[in-house]
């Protein structure tokens, strides 16, 4: 078989367990809709009121229901990156515990969309932004009711982004210039106007829950180093 692409981490044995009691009847649906939205990465699969009612259809709690929408994506994400071909897809699967009907509906899928996909990949334009810095800090929210003494604590992710458009743009910019008119330092000024920063705050669930999805990122780096 194959080198492994999905690899056996503890949130991927979590997942597995979580995929394998899913309806049978409704699981291929479930992996064709993400399958069809692989390629938009800004665009969420399903609305909040789309994700309430997978909740209650397969009786998972928020969290383990992102699990399982991270993790068939993921899967699919690796199918993508590596042009498997569907038994290939399947065998990997099953050789991770998951129940055979369930790599039946992966193999299914992609044998009926994965090249589509592949090619909307190929199309897709991303944009060139790379992170620079990370800070953080934690904040204490007061409740709020007046009578409750309760702090919600939060943390801030503080994430400076640079363009590397931008970046090309402003070096081609100064190698133009003669060396007169060069200013010691100033590419540097300019590739610091050029960093954006975003502030992202989380709850303690939220801020595990993209633990979670870091974790899954690693995985699927890791896997293709």
């Amino acid at each position: 078989m194959a080198a492994p692409v999905v690899p056996e981490s503890d949130s991927i044995r979590r997942a597995v367990s979580l995929l394998n009691a899913v309806d049978p009847g409704r699981f291929p649906r479930l992996v064709s809709r993400l399958l069809q939205k692989l390629h938009l990465k800004a665009e969420s699969s399903f609305s909040e009121e789309e994700e309430e009612k997978l909740q209650i259809a397969f009786s998972l709690e928020k969290q383990d229901l992102h699990l399982v929408l991270e993790t068939i994506s993921f899967i699919l994400e690796q199918a993508v990156y590596h042009n498997l071909k569907p038994a290939s897809l399947q065998q990997q699967l099953q050789s991770i515990h998951l129940d055979q009907d369930k790599a039946e509906a992966f193999a299914s899928a992609w044998a009926a969309a994965g090249q589509d996909t592949i090619e909307k990949f190929r199309q897709r334009v991303l944009t060139p932004q790379k992170l620079e810095t990370i800070g953080w800090q934690l904040n204490l929210q007061m409740a709020e009711s007046m009578q409750a003494k309760l702090k919600s604590p939060r943390a801030v992710l503080e994430l400076g982004v640079s363009n590397e458009d931008s970046k090309r743009n402003d070096s081609a910019d100064t190698r133009g210039r003669t060396r007169a008119e060069a200013v010691p330092g100033q590419l540097a000024r300019e590739s610091g106007a050029n960093l954006k920063k975003v502030f992202v705050e989380f709850s303690h669930q939220e801020l595990f829950e993209f633990y979670n999805k870091l974790e899954t990122i690693q995985a699927q780096l890791d896997s293709l180093t």
